[in-house]
């Protein structure tokens, strides 16, 4: 009674209509008619009613108005997102429901996350069916539209065009070799980079092995051929194959047995005067090696009549040969391929030479360039080492080493090599994995397919050798 009299008074009032003191009495018994009780109890009620729809209508408006960001994806890549609710304030929310995922590779899981993997790029228009607490289970379902970017799979954007096969020069844009190396195993990829697919160039890096049996050495040379050398795709084969030859005419059983009394000795007992006998060898046989190298690129370019300058290529190579102590590992590098040694249990590792990086100011040197033999550094070029066992030899042009090790420095790090080794072995975004089980003879085909692997920049050849 109180209530509804309160409610009409204020009506009045709004309306400028005031209740003088003498007839506060008729007031009251114009309050207490039923009539007037009801009238006020279905105005409230109706007021009510109102004010529930606006509060929800409004929290409708609100959640169809907010920003809601949801990560980017990349077509072929796996995708996973949550559309955490108590973030977004949307705990009234009391039933959902995602649509237009079809045929995107995508889907909308219990816990409320977007998960797959994506196979169309575009601005994907989701739509969003909801129901907010205060609505009839038979109202119909509220539309918000969600707006999902897929980004296409950067390796898409690139061509794939073949390098002529007609050309003087031409050589396979990729190549993969597994065999026996010394009384280990051996695996090679050599593979034409992206940039130089993109435009149906050819590819500048090279490689060549070889197991001297009569001798017992092994060899293997890696060259990485000047982007900016128009013929450096013939000076990187030159290069790694006159290694191959000149150690082929020039090593034998008699010039080796000297080396092999020191290398025992060296190992009962090292010495400044054997290391100065290993490094006399080293040196006077790998620069030799070398040096015909240069000679033979020198000779094929003047034969051609066109400038050495055009044949510009790095060159690393390494010699391995089995003792009964163990192995002897002698080496020579020219440019920014690295040489890395791994120990047996992988908690070292030995840079078998250093960069042309640094004091140059980033610009590598090759071995077309005659000043080389003639600098004051170049008999540093040269190593040896003497290990009872190891796990890995890898021998790599900068198209692996700049995506993978980044900066010279990570060369010199443990921590490095095995996270490079865990990459071959599968532990990488593509999940391809590499498996150096001896018995393995897809091997060289899985390190090709590993060499697809994306690096934002790094568009170069990729050669990887590894003695295992």
């Amino acid at each position: 009674m109180r209530e509804t009299k309160r409610y009409i008074q204020s009506f009045l009032a709004q309306k400028k209509i005031d209740i003088p003191f003498h007839k506060e009495a008729l007031f009251a018994d114009f309050a207490a008619n039923e009539k007037n009780v009801n009238a006020v109890k279905i105005i409230q009620e109706n007021q009510k009613m109102i004010m529930q729809n606006w509060i929800l209508k409004n929290r409708i408006d609100d959640i169809l108005t907010q920003t809601v960001s949801i990560p980017n994806g990349t077509v072929n890549k796996k995708y996973d997102a949550k559309i955490d609710f108590n973030t977004l304030g949307w705990d009234d929310v009391v039933s959902f429901e995602i649509k237009g995922l079809e045929n995107t590779g995508l889907e909308f899981n219990e816990n409320d996350e977007l998960t797959g993997t994506p196979c169309i790029s575009g601005d994907l228009k989701i739509t969003m069916l909801f129901r907010v607490e205060g609505e009839t289970e038979d109202s119909p379902l509220n539309e918000k539209t969600l707006t999902l970017i897929i980004n296409p799979d950067p390796k898409s954007l690139w061509k794939n065009l073949e390098s002529d096969k007609s050309d003087a020069f031409w050589k396979a844009d990729n190549e993969a070799v597994s065999d026996k190396f010394s009384d280990k195993n051996i695996v090679i990829a050599s593979k034409r980079g992206r940039s130089h697919a993109n435009v149906g160039s050819f590819r500048e890096d090279d490689f060549a092995f070889k197991n001297l049996k009569k001798i017992g050495w092994s060899i293997l040379a890696v060259s990485d051929g000047a982007g900016s050398a128009k013929l450096s795709r013939k000076g990187s084969n030159i290069a790694c194959n006159a290694v191959i030859q000149y150690f082929e005419e020039n090593l034998n059983s008699e010039s080796l047995n000297e080396f092999d009394q020191i290398a025992v000795e060296h190992h009962q007992k090292q010495t400044d005067e054997t290391s100065e006998k290993i490094s006399h060898f080293v040196y006077q046989n790998l620069s030799k090696a070398a040096h015909f190298s240069h000679q033979k690129i020198e000779e094929f370019a003047i034969k051609n009549e066109t400038e050495l300058k055009d044949f510009h290529a790095t060159l690393i190579f390494a010699l391995v040969k089995k003792y009964d102590f163990g192995y002897a590992i002698l080496t020579f590098g020219i440019g920014d391929c690295p040489i890395g040694l791994l120990n047996k249990d992988l908690t070292e590792i030995k840079l078998m030479n250093w960069l042309d990086v640094g004091e140059y100011g980033g610009g590598t040197r090759f071995i077309t360039m005659p000043e080389i033999f003639q600098n004051e550094k170049f008999p540093t070029r040269f190593g040896f080492k003497f290990v009872d066992d190891f796990s890995y030899l890898m021998l790599m042009t900068d198209g692996i080493y700049d995506p993978k090790f980044v900066v010279e420095a990570n060369l010199e790090k443990i921590e490095k090599w095995n996270e490079f080794l865990d990459d071959l072995k599968g532990k990488n975004e593509d999940g391809i994995k590499v498996d150096f089980d001896k018995e393995n003879t897809e091997i060289a085909q899985q390190l090709s397919n590993w060499m697809d692997f994306w690096s934002p920049g790094n568009h170069d050849d990729r050669t990887l050798a590894i003695i295992y």
